[in-house]
C-alpha cells in the first residue's frame, strides 16, 4: 500500500476565540496547494482514494488537486496517529488491510506522528512543513513488514519549470 500524507498549505494564523476549523489558506497557501497539486496529479495512480480533514484549510488544499475526495472527521486537527491508522485499518503487526494508494490531507502533529511510527523513528513526531507531501510504501520483504520513504516534496522545491511539462 502507498500512503501519501499531505499537510495543508499555509493558512491564516489562529486567533484566540475564532473557530480553528474555519481558518482559510493565505494567498501563499493557495499557490503552495496549486503547485503541489499539479505535481501530485502527475504522479498519483488512477483510483487513489483521497481522504481529507473537514477543516477549511485542508478542504481548500484538496480542492486544488481537482479529484474527488471525502471529508473525514477522524482527520480533524485534534486527531491522533492512532485515529489515522484506525481509519486506514492499519495494524502494527500486519500493516494495512487495504491495497492501493491513499492520499490523506491533514495536519500536524498527527501526520508527523504517523510518519515517525511507520518509519520506526526514535522521536515520536516528525516535522512536516506546510504544503509538503510525504510518500510512504509498505511492503513485505523476507516475511517482514517494511515501510519505506519513497519521496518527500515541498512546494518550495517544486519549481515552476517542473510544473510545465513542455
Amino acid at each position: 500500500m502507498d500512503l501519501i500524507l499531505w499537510r495543508h498549505a499555509e493558512a491564516e494564523l489562529a486567533i484566540e476565540g475564532r473557530d480553528d476549523m474555519s481558518r482559510q489558506l493565505t494567498a501563499k497557501g493557495e499557490r503552495q496547494a496549486t503547485r503541489m497539486a499539479v505535481w501530485l496529479d502527475r504522479h498519483l495512480p488512477e483510483g487513489t482514494r483521497v481522504l481529507v480533514s473537514p477543516a477549511r484549510r485542508t478542504d481548500q488544499t484538496a480542492q486544488a488537486l481537482g479529484r474527488k475526495y471525502k471529508l473525514r472527521d477522524e482527520l480533524a486537527p485534534h486527531a491522533q496517529a492512532s485515529d489515522v491508522l484506525s481509519l486506514l485499518k492499519w495494524s502494527p503487526e500486519t500493516g494495512p488491510q487495504n491495497k492501493g494508494t491513499v492520499l490523506i490531507v491533514g495536519h500536524q502533529p498527527y501526520l508527523g506522528q504517523v510518519i515517525a511510527q511507520l518509519l520506526g523513528m526514535r522521536e515520536d513526531i516528525c516535522a512536516v512543513r506546510k504544503g509538503a507531501v510525504w510518500w510512504l510504501r509498505t511492503r513485505l520483504r523476507e516475511d517482514k513488514l517494511q515501510t519505506v520513504l519513497m519521496t518527500v516534496a515541498t512546494p518550495d522545491l517544486i519549481s515552476r519549470s517542473w510544473d510545465d511539462p513542455s
